[in-house]
């Protein structure tokens, strides 16, 4: 499944260049989804009609000198990106036939940038899942090998970069749905700081921990794309008002003498010994280029999954309580009621893993639970913001590495029975979202499979430029980000 679409930057010179049309480089990646979505599923809605609209009109901006380094660079969105008048579903029977009236502020200033937006992306429904096997719409398959999972819930976006679908994704991350699936399919994925990206227009999951970023080849990809997401929005009441630094200039300095914590919590006995190999080797490479590796200790990452998976619940309960059958999405037929209207509704329209979290979330918010549950979860997160803030101002350290997932991609169906099995997928990264950290994932070896390890890199908040920096000099210095499905290690 070696594929010939370039990435973002090499499309975006050969787009300057006049080497190469946006039309041209849109109907490449067309003529790919025909060939392999019905293989691997990344898809729900492909706009083919408006994607050689605006492949057009940005050739158009172009030949006037107004292009912009999107302009013309055809991009896959998360199908939980409201886009007007394009279907967007959150992979949910609920929202099947869902057409929002307005854009999300992200999608919106891609288009104003010129980007191409070839449809919307398979994906966990409602973002819950770590395996992209909940969609309404049937799992995702990964191009490395498509008896495995892609990784969730952004595994549609991911299987999409890694097959050659599109030059570049949109994903969320709302406990590692940016990164692990990243880390499964070989590309890079970046999570940035809460509040960097704004939220207006994502439907939301889990409202303090939901955030969008960009899914690529490279870090200098995710610069770029990152470039035009972030920013403050007067839409979103979580959005920081913070100045946007320029990412690019940020993969030109050196990390010599950059210091780099390694937390022992994280190689335990859970990590697979190739995924422990891996990181090893990539541990080698910065000390090549002058980097110290220090051992630190984050001691609450052992409450991550039990805390997370009270405050996720709690919030996808609320903002799910919406999807009522009354004003939009699926509603029963013939209800006797309005109890009936609700029950049958909400049972019809949602899947089980959607279910299980709403039932968990309802009972951590209900009373006489409040305060045994979710208000000391929300107290565990604070000690786990806490344990990150400490490391990094105790040992001065750039950025903190550790692995993605403790294994490369499972078989489908391997966790279906197992939800807690699942749910350790994203061990490594849950605790990144608790604290409302950037972090990113980038590929660092293969396991005896050929199929892709990650690495995870960490940073205070706001210092996405430390992540980019880092995952560059890395980059340049190996040759992980270059490998394609269906070539050997």
């Amino acid at each position: 499944m070696d594929t010939a679409i370039p990435t973002l930057a090499q499309a975006a010179r050969a787009l300057a260049a006049g080497e190469l049309s946006s039309v041209e480089l849109t109907r490449a990646c067309l003529t790919r989804i025909e060939q392999l979505n019905p293989t691997l599923n990344a898809f729900i809605t492909v706009d083919a009609e408006g994607a050689l609209r605006a492949a057009a009109e940005a050739d158009q901006r172009r030949a006037k000198g107004e292009a912009s380094p999107l302009t013309g660079i055809p991009l896959a969105i998360k199908d939980l990106f409201c886009t007007e008048g394009l279907r967007t579903t959150c992979a949910s029977r609920m929202l099947e036939n869902f057409l929002p009236p307005y854009e999300s502020t992200v999608t919106a200033r891609l288009r104003a940038a010129g980007a191409v937006i070839l449809g919307k992306t398979n994906m966990d429904e409602f973002a819950m899942g770590s395996s992209n096997e909940t969609s309404y719409f049937g799992p995702v398959r990964n191009p490395w090998d498509p008896t495995r999972i892609p990784g969730g819930s952004s595994g549609g976006s991911a299987a999409a970069v890694a097959g050659g679908l599109c030059v570049a994704a949109l994903g969320t991350d709302t406990g590692g749905s940016i990164r692990q699936p990243a880390a499964m399919t070989g590309i890079t994925g970046l999570k940035p700081t809460y509040g960097r990206v704004s939220r207006f227009g994502m439907i939301a999951f889990a409202s303090s921990l939901d955030q969008a970023g960009p899914m690529t080849w490279s870090m200098e990809d995710a610069a770029m794309l990152l470039q035009t997401m972030a920013g403050h929005d007067p839409l979103d009441s979580t959005s920081l008002a913070e100045t946007v630094p320029d990412f690019a200039q940020a993969l030109q300095g050196s990390i010599q003498g950059w210091r780099i914590g390694l937390p022992e919590e994280y190689f335990g006995p859970g990590l697979h010994p190739e995924t422990r190999a891996a990181i090893d080797a990539a541990l080698a490479v910065y000390r090549g280029l002058g980097a110290e590796i220090v051992p630190i200790s984050l001691p609450y990452t052992q409450h991550a999954i039990p805390t997370y998976y009270i405050i996720a619940p709690a919030e996808a309960s609320s903002n799910l309580a919406r999807y009522d059958g009354i004003r939009f999405g699926h509603r029963c037929e013939n209800p006797k009621d309005l109890k009936d209207l609700y029950a049958r509704t909400r049972a019809e329209g949602f899947g089980a893993e959607v279910k299980r979290r709403i039932m968990l979330g309802t009972y951590v918010l209900s009373s006489g639970y409040y305060d045994a549950y979710y208000r000391k979860a929300q107290r565990v997160r604070r000690l786990i913001a806490e344990d990150f803030a400490r490391a990094f101002r105790d040992h001065d350290l750039a950025v903190i590495l550790t692995p993605t997932a403790p294994e490369s991609a499972f078989l489908l169906g391997a966790k279906n029975q197992d939800p807690v099995s699942m749910y350790l997928s994203d061990i490594f990264t849950i605790n990144v979202n608790l604290a409302g950290l950037p972090a990113a994932s980038l590929p660092c070896g293969r396991d005896g499979h050929g199929l892709p390890i990650g690495m995870q890199l960490i940073a205070r908040p706001l210092d996405e430029a430390a992540i980019l920096a880092a995952g560059h000099a890395y980059q340049q210095a190996s040759a992980w980000h270059l490998a394609r499905p269906g070539t050997t290690p």
